[in-house]
C-alpha cells in the first residue's frame, strides 16, 4: 500500500458518527489513473451502470481515461492535446445508452473555435463537437435529463446549456438564462447539476457564494433551495439518490449530506463529513453503493502522482 493510500485508510477511517470510511470488500478502494510527466489534473467522473465502467476528465491536455470497478487501474480512452479540438476537459456523463458526454470547461476561450461539448459512443467513436455559440462560456457539469436530453452549467454566467439529438442531428442551445434571478460572482459560478428526487426540476450549485439554485424542467423557472444556515462554500460536484444529495465541497474538504425535498425546493443539512486533508475532491458519482470521487490535484502547483480515483462508503444518516 502506498503512503498516500495507507494515509487516506487512516484519515477515512477514524471512528467518529458520520465520518467517510473506505468500503471493505474485494473491489478496490482507489484507483490509479494515467499521467503525464510534467504533472496532471483532473476534474470530472462519468459512470456507465450497464457496463460498470467510470469515466475521468484530465484538465491538464482533455484526455478521457476509463477504468473498470474491480480494475485497480483505469488507462487512457480518449487522447487530448488537441485531440478532436479538445484541450482540456471537465464534466462528463454517460447517458442509458451508454454515450459519453465530455464539456469542456475553458476549452472555446483558451482556442477560439474550438468545441465546448464532445459526445461519443462506447467505443470512443466522435458522434458531436458542439461550440455553444455563446461568449465566454465555461461548461462545467452535466446530468442527463428524464427526456433523455444532457443538460450543461456554465460556470462564467448563469446559464444552462441542452444538448439533445433528433435523428442523428446533435444540437446545443441555451436553454435557460437566469441573469436576472442569480447575480454573477467572482470566480466560479454553476457548477455541480442533479435532477431532484421527483425528476421535475434541476438542482445546481453555485459554488463561490454557497448556494444551490432550483430550476423548474417544465418552465424553466429558477428559485434559491431553501437550504437552511447550511454552509456549501465550495460546492462543487453534486451526487443525487432518493432525497438523499452529497455535496463535494472541494477546497474546504468537506463532503456535505442533505436531505433533499422531492422537488428539490428545499434542503436540510444532515451532516458534514470531512474527507481526506491530503486531497482536494472535486466530484464524484455513486457506483454500487460506493461514491467514486476524483482526486484533483488542483492543491499542487506541479501535480505529482499518485494519480487517483477514490472509493468511499458515504454518509446515509
Amino acid at each position: 500500500m502506498s503512503v498516500r493510500s495507507l494515509c487516506t485508510t487512516l484519515v477515512l477511517s477514524v471512528a467518529l458518527a458520520g465520518v467517510v470510511v473506505p468500503t471493505a470488500s474485494a473491489r478496490s478502494t482507489t484507483y490509479e489513473l494515467p499521467g503525464d510527466s510534467g504533472g496532471s489534473k483532473y476534474e470530472g467522473i462519468g459512470y456507465d451502470v450497464r457496463a460498470q465502467r467510470f469515466y475521468v476528465s484530465e484538465t491538464t491536455g482533455g484526455e478521457i481515461h476509463r477504468g473498470r470497478l474491480r480494475s485497480d487501474a483505469a488507462t487512457e480512452w480518449l487522447a487530448g492535446d488537441g485531440t478532436d479540438g479538445r484541450w482540456t476537459a471537465r464534466g462528463v456523463t454517460v447517458d442509458a445508452r451508454g454515450r459519453v458526454y465530455v464539456a469542456g470547461g475553458p476549452n472555446g476561450i483558451d482556442h477560439p473555435g474550438a468545441p465546448d461539448l464532445w459526445v461519443y459512443d462506447r467505443d470512443g467513436r466522435l458522434l458531436a463537437a458542439l461550440r455553444t455559440g455563446v461568449p465566454n462560456a465555461f461548461l462545467n457539469d452535466l446530468v442527463i435529463g428524464p427526456d433523455g436530453a444532457a443538460y450543461v452549467t456554465n460556470s462564467n454566467a448563469p446559464q444552462v446549456f441542452r444538448v439533445a439529438e433528433h435523428h442523428g442531428r446533435w444540437t446545443i442551445r441555451t436553454w435557460a438564462d437566469a441573469t436576472t434571478t442569480i447575480p454573477t460572482q467572482t470566480g466560479f459560478n454553476l457548477g455541480g447539476i442533479v435532477l431532484s428526487p421527483d425528476r421535475s426540476a434541476l438542482v445546481v450549485a453555485q459554488g463561490n457564494v454557497g448556494k444551490l439554485w432550483r430550476f423548474s424542467l417544465r418552465t424553466g423557472a429558477v428559485s434559491a433551495v431553501d437550504a437552511g444556515t447550511a454552509d456549501l462554500v465550495n460546492a462543487d460536484g453534486l451526487v443525487q439518490q432518493g432525497r438523499t444529495l452529497w455535496v463535494v465541497r472541494n477546497f474546504s474538504k468537506v463532503l456535505s449530506t442533505l436531505r433533499l425535498a422531492s422537488d428539490g425546493r428545499s434542503a436540510q443539512l444532515v451532516a458534514a463529513t470531512p474527507t481526506d486533508p491530503e486531497r482536494v475532491f472535486t466530484t464524484a458519482k455513486l457506483a454500487q453503493g460506493r461514491l467514486l470521487l476524483v482526486d484533483s490535484k488542483f492543491d499542487e502547483q506541479v501535480a505529482a502522482p499518485p494519480y487517483q480515483v477514490v472509493a468511499l462508503n458515504p454518509p446515509r444518516r
